[in-house]
């Protein structure tokens, strides 16, 4: 399960965005659902992901943010020259964030 520690300790800080958005930005490759974003049948290329916090708000147990994602889709062609292709892709994740462990659900927001 994948914790995001460091974006808990700044929850309460002015730098919360900022810490989160490197966070994001630099989890593991296949961390984040985005192959179930793909827009054109292909395949998610997270290795240089964008992330955008949009809201987050807080209850007893978690922290709940809303986050979008701008990354590339790659997508396969008919095997011209210039095949494989990538398209500019965006999509917003819900991210859930538990406030005693800090392990972290994602969901991709229909």
């Amino acid at each position: 399960m994948i914790k995001l520690s460091r974006s808990l300790k700044h929850w309460e800080y002015e730098d919360f965005k900022k810490v989160l958005k490197q966070e994001l930005e630099n989890l593991p490759k296949d961390t984040l659902p985005l192959n179930k974003a793909t827009c054109q049948g292909g395949q998610a290329d997270d290795s240089n992901i964008s992330a955008l916090i949009n809201k987050a708000e807080e209850n007893d147990t978690h922290i709940r943010i809303h986050v979008g994602i701008f990354f590339n889709e790659i997508i396969a062609g008919c095997n011209c020259g210039d095949d494989p292709m990538q398209e500019n892709t965006y999509c917003e994740l819900h991210v859930s964030i538990d406030k005693k462990t800090a392990e972290t659900v994602f969901s991709l927001q229909k």
